[in-house]
């Protein structure tokens, strides 16, 4: 029996940034370790930065979720869908990816993809 997903309101302590599926995927390869957990939902990925960085956040093709928004987050076993799923896991505490490694990442794969 599958674990159902819970839905919760984003904490204070990170704001999502949702990503097209294409790009992000080559994100996480560009990223490695430096990346926290990645939320595959809805044909998008969706990292966790702090909410600091939202009001600077700059990326063309993705965007910032509000603050007090809702995401389903699925058990941090289901690594495949169907539905929400991780394709990097929460794991030992930390949430929140570097705003500026993933900023560069994002650019870099779409820079890639643009060749």
């Amino acid at each position: 029996m599958r674990t159902p997903n819970r839905t919760v309101p984003a904490p204070a302590t990170w704001a999502a940034i949702r990503v097209p599926r294409s790009v992000g995927l080559s994100a996480i390869g560009i990223l490695g370790a430096r990346s926290g957990p990645v939320l595959d939902q809805d044909g998008a990925l969706h990292w966790f930065i702090s909410p600091a960085n939202v009001p600077t956040w700059d990326v063309p093709g993705t965007r910032p979720l509000d603050v007090v928004g809702y995401l389903a987050l699925p058990p941090s076993c289901r690594v495949s869908g169907p539905g929400p799923h991780w394709r990097v896991s929460p794991g030992g505490g930390v949430w929140t990816t570097d705003a500026a490694a993933l900023q560069a990442a994002l650019e870099d794969a779409a820079n890639a993809r643009a060749m």
